[in-house]
Parts: C-alpha cells; structure tokens; sequence
C-alpha cells in the first residue's frame, strides 16, 4: 500500500473522516459530468456524420487514430505533468483547450466549410487537451475522497455517467437530424465553460509537492519502473492492454454492423448507444449500493469474461431487438469494471506516482485502440463485423482467465 506511516487502530480510528458527499465532490462530480455530457453528444454526432456519411470502415479507422493518437503521445507526459503541478489547474486549462478547438470546428461548419477532414484535424486538437485532463481527473480524486468512499463515488459518478451518456445519443440524434453537426458542436462549447466555472470553485486538499531535479524524460521512466515492477499493477496494466484491444471491434465496430445489418435509420443508432448506456446506468446504481469489492482481480476478471461472451453474443443476434437485449446486458458491466481497476490503483499506487501510474493506463488503452482499428476497420471492410465480434468476444473471455489465475488472491491483499 501508499502509507509511509503505519498507524494503530486506536490512531486510524481518531482520524477525523470525510463525509461521502462534500462540497468539493459534489462540485466535482457536477463539474466533470457537465464536461461529459457536451463532449459525448458531439462525439456520438461526429461519428454518426461520418457514418452516415461515408459508410466506410476506412473513414471509421481515419477518425478512431485522430481521436487516439494524439492522446496515446501526450500520454508520455500528462502522467508526469498531473504528479509535479497542480491537478486543478491542469484539468480547468485541458478543458479549456477542448472547447476551444471545438468552438473552431463549429465556426468552420458555420462558414461552409464541412470537410470530413477539419472533423479529423480537430479531433486531434480535443484529443491532446482529453490526454492531458485523464490522468489528472484520476489521481485528484483521492485528494477529494477518504479512501473508504473510493468504490462508492466512482459507482456514484459511473451511475450519473452513464445517465448523461443515455441521454446524450437521443439530444445527439435529434441535434443532428433537425440542425446539423455544426449546430451541434456549440452545445459542447457551452458545457465545458460551465465545467470550468464549477470547478474553479472546488477546494482540493493540498498534497507534498513532487519536487525533482529530474528531466521529463527520467521522470516518466522512473513511472515506468514504479508501475511494470509492482506485480498487481504489471499484471493488471498488461490485462488492460490485451482487453482494450479485443474491445475495440465492439467499441468502433457496432454502429456499422447496425447500419450495414439492421438498417441506417438514425433512431436505431440512437438505440444502439442508449441501450448500451442503460445497462451501464444499472451497473453503476449496483456499484453505489454495494459500496466496496471484497476481490478486485476476481472482479476484474469476471467482468472482462462477461464482456466476452456478450460481444461474441451480439455477433450471432438474429433480430435488431435481440441484439439491444445482449448490448444491454453488457453495458452492466462497464462501471464494475472501471470502478474496480480504477480504486484498484488508488489504493495500491503512491500519491507521488498517481498521476504516472494512471497516464500509462491510458496510454496502453490509447494504443491497444487504435493498434486494434488498424486491424479490425479495413478487416470490417473484407468480412462482417458480426464473425470479428465472435471472435475478438471469446479471445477477451481467455484474457479474464488468465488474468484471474495469474494474480493470487494473496498478492491482492500486501
């Protein structure tokens, strides 16, 4: 564990606790689903513009990298930026800077200028701000949270994530069917400024400042020492990789299997999202209640074996309803799965090396991703999507064994 000091129990017991819900936190969480729920509607509408557009796994691909690449690079350096700075102020200017490039876009489809390719370009730009702001948002949270609350606030924020994100496909669908995509675009304008208004009023508990003589470079190579030589954090980074990359077929894939399979009628790429979402909302209230996992691995584990058999499942669907039946069941398992890697490196990474524990997370997942659509998009052009998501559902299944039986329950609790 992260404490340099052992205290008793009498001591532990005389330390004062936060309540779950404070003013920071509530602020928080206000502040970051506001951020949210303007980003996911833009981004559901980009990628349908693009769908509807194009009908093209290639194009699919072309905007998967711009939106992942530049997030994969800047990786290397918002881990190290998030552990020497201050978190608040990192995460109000990342914001900041997303919105900014995406005001550009809109002022651009307002002038005429509809290009697929100035979607791309400035994906790229909210891309950099998304990979600076992740570690950031990620490690400021135990400086808002007693470690007791940790599992609970990620269910709580998992639950109103996933509420934002089941209504953000139906106001993105209709944004886009009666304005257009530029239109649309301004709505996440609007949200992030008021994200960065409610967050400047957050008070943070101030942490020992991670005062180094070190370059950039050595400092995201002592990170990488830290992280690849703790066992429970190897073994859960090189899981997390594996997975990401039999994700992304599901992930990308899922609205052109709709389109190609059951038709391109905008409402049924809407159900597509929200049903996903709705079981993501169920798994989130189900986390909230249940407070803590007494097994983070074997959790870890069993959600990536459910994700398997579902994906695979969606791909054998004969009906359009079955298939929203099968996404819906799989959505559920996003929050125990997120909520349980992510307090899983709360609590076993040092504060001092948060911040790089959780920007090489991301940079594993920005990778695998786009590693993955080089694959799988121009492959969706050649074979279904529905035998991809068989295949890459039961190899993800292997992944959650193996991960279970790699990692003992006795290193769980060190």
């Amino acid at each position: 564990m992260n404490n340099n000091i052992e205290l008793s129990e009498e001591e532990l017991a005389r330390v004062p606790k936060k309540p779950l819900l404070t003013k920071s936190v509530i602020l928080f969480l206000l502040s970051q689903n506001l951020s949210l729920f303007g980003s996911s509607v833009v981004g559901f509408a980009i990628i349908w513009y693009i769908t509807l557009q194009t009908s093209s796994g290639l194009y699919l691909m072309f905007a998967t990298l711009a939106q992942m690449v530049p997030y994969l690079i800047i990786s290397l350096y918002s881990g190290v930026w998030a552990d020497r700075y201050d978190r608040k102020l990192l995460i109000m200017i990342s914001d900041s800077f997303i919105a900014l490039a995406t005001l550009l876009l809109a002022l651009l489809f307002s002038l005429g200028y509809d290009s697929i390719w100035a979607i791309l370009t400035v994906s790229v730009i909210r891309s950099i701000g998304s990979g600076v702001q992740s570690p950031a948002v990620n490690a400021i949270i135990p400086q808002l949270v007693d470690s007791e609350h940790l599992v609970r606030i990620q269910g709580i924020n998992q639950s109103l994530n996933s509420a934002l994100l089941l209504l953000s496909p139906a106001v993105g669908g209709m944004m886009l069917g009666l304005f257009s995509l530029g239109s649309t675009l301004y709505l996440d304008v609007v949200t992030a400024a008021l994200a960065v208004g409610v967050f400047s009023f957050i008070s943070v508990e101030k942490r020992v400042a991670h005062a180094t003589e070190q370059s950039m470079f050595q400092d995201i190579k002592s990170g990488m020492a830290y992280t690849f030589t703790n066992p429970m954090l190897r073994n859960l980074l090189i899981c997390y990789g594996f997975s990401f990359f039999l994700i992304t077929p599901a992930a990308i894939l899922t609205p052109l299997l709709v389109e190609r399979t059951f038709g391109s009628d905008v409402w049924r790429l809407t159900a597509n999202e929200m049903v996903w979402t709705a079981g993501s909302l169920l798994g989130g209230l189900l986390v909230s209640l249940k407070g803590t996992f007494s097994n983070k691995v074997r959790t870890i584990a069993l959600s990536l074996v459910a994700f398997g058999f579902c994906f695979a499942l969606l791909g054998l669907a004969p009906t359009f309803l079955m298939y929203l039946i099968i996404m819906g069941i799989g959505g559920v398992f996003v929050p125990v799965f997120n909520t349980a890697e992510i307090v899983m490196i709360q609590e076993i990474a040092d504060e001092a090396m948060m911040g790089r524990v959780f920007s090489i997370v991301q940079l594993l997942a920005s990778s695998a991703i786009p590693l993955g659509i080089l694959l799988f998009g121009p492959l969706a052009d050649s074979v279904s999507v529905q035998s991809i998501l068989v295949v890459s559902g039961i190899l993800l299944a292997v992944v959650g064994i193996v991960y279970a039986k790699s990692t003992s329950s006795k290193q769980l609790f060190k």
